[in-house]
């Protein structure tokens, strides 16, 4: 799930995941909406990919990237969950470590 948050930090990323939503489009329909080159676009869309926020099959010449929606489901429903959590650190004011601070 960290890859997902690192690609949405990324305005660009987060209106490619956007158009996304509406339809399925190859990289070139997608860049048609930017102002960018057309590699970004498709580094955007590689890291997407690679945090599992998007699919891509290829469709003769052209690959489509479609919306994962079971991972965004996922990261929105662990997002829910924090916001509305009754945790120990809401409750006591105190911080609760991390894993890695608590190895």
């Amino acid at each position: 799930m960290n890859d997902a948050f690192k690609a949405l930090a990324d305005p660009t990323r987060r209106t490619i995941l956007q158009l996304l939503k509406e339809k399925s489009m190859s990289a070139g329909e997608v860049a048609e909406h930017f102002q960018i080159s057309k590699p970004s676009i498709s580094h955007h869309l590689n890291i997407l990919k690679q945090a599992g926020l998007v699919l891509d099959e290829r469709q003769g010449q052209n690959i489509i990237y479609t919306l994962h929606t079971t991972v965004v489901a996922d990261v929105i429903g662990w997002m829910f969950s924090i916001a509305h959590s009754d945790s120990p650190a809401k409750k006591s004011g105190k911080p609760i470590k991390n894993a890695e601070e608590s190895e």
